[in-house]
């Protein structure tokens, strides 16, 4: 378009879907050993612990990350890095990347749609995101919950070995365990967000303390029922009943602080780099466009 700047021009699809995820993976990089210590706190007390793991008892987010590096080492907080990447690269560019799209789709073209349009939008690629996405959600979980220990059984040894046995032992329900839970905390609330970095922060962890508060007993349950073997619950609603009469109800806030950290942290990290990526790969285009 002659006269406009390469940031005036609307990225087309595949920049946005290719920049929001690389963005996520940006993002999980950075605050992975947050999302390590919310499931390692989530599923603490649900059941006996033996052998060298007796005595490991986690508390609060940093005490769960220096008790990890102090008896597993520091590697241990990424355990299950590989399979969160390749969930970002699933999701984000989904959810993310699709979002404007799918809102055009709705409001037929037109500029600045209602709050209800982008709720919409944002559940509808959410949901989309989530279905595809699921299977690399219950390999990193099982491996952030794995631990490392001496005298302690591994479940699995490495990524793609983990999905080929889930599926060998558990078929594809092993595989999307959970998707319905998933689906339930996926409050697509990117409209929120704009390219004022002090609005990136103060929307990110104020819109993260919301949905910490409203969506962390779904997400205690879902951790808990994906990491589960198949013998374990019924269902997941048994998973949340077993939870309430052994443990109480706020066994369904484990986890809360390093949630809530790592949520609002991970979608300024990730919301900034889209933006500076979107922009990056615009002018780039621009560039090559402009040589031939």
């Amino acid at each position: 378009m002659v006269g406009l700047k390469p940031s005036d021009v609307p990225p087309p699809l595949g920049v946005k879907v290719l920049s929001a995820g690389t963005a996520a993976c940006i993002a999980d990089l950075v605050t992975f050993p947050l999302d390590t210590a919310k499931v390692r706190l989530q599923i603490q007390g649900e059941k006996a612990v033996t052998g060298a793991a007796k005595g490991i008892r986690y508390r609060g987010v940093f005490g769960t990350i220096s008790t990890m590096v102090r008896t597993e080492g520091p590697r241990s907080l990424y355990n299950g890095l590989v399979a969160g990447l390749q969930r970002q690269m699933a999701f984000a560019s989904i959810r993310i990347g699709l979002y404007d799209n799918v809102k055009s789709f709705y409001t037929r073209g037109k500029d600045n749609p209602n709050v209800g349009i982008r709720i919409l939008a944002g559940c509808t690629t959410g949901a989309l995101a989530v279905s595809v996405a699921q299977p690399t959600d219950v390999v990193k979980v099982r491996f952030q919950a794995q631990m490392n220990l001496q005298g302690v059984g591994r479940r699995y040894s490495g990524t793609m070995q983990a999905y080929r046995q889930i599926f060998q032992h558990e078929g594809l329900r092993g595989l999307w365990k959970g998707v319905f839970y998933t689906r339930l905390p996926v409050i697509c609330w990117c409209f929120l967000i704009t390219d004022n970095l002090p609005c990136h922060f103060v929307s990110a962890f104020g819109a993260g303390f919301v949905t910490t508060v409203i969506a962390s007993p779904v997400d205690v349950v879902k951790t808990r029922y994906m990491n589960s073997p198949p013998e374990q619950y019924r269902s997941s609603l048994n998973c949340a009943w077993t939870m309430m009469t052994k443990e109480g109800p706020t066994a369904f806030y484990k986890g809360f602080v390093p949630s809530f950290l790592r949520l609002g942290s991970w979608n300024v990290v990730m919301f900034v780099s889209f933006e500076q990526l979107k922009r990056a790969m615009m002018m780039s285009r621009s560039r090559i466009e402009a040589t031939t």
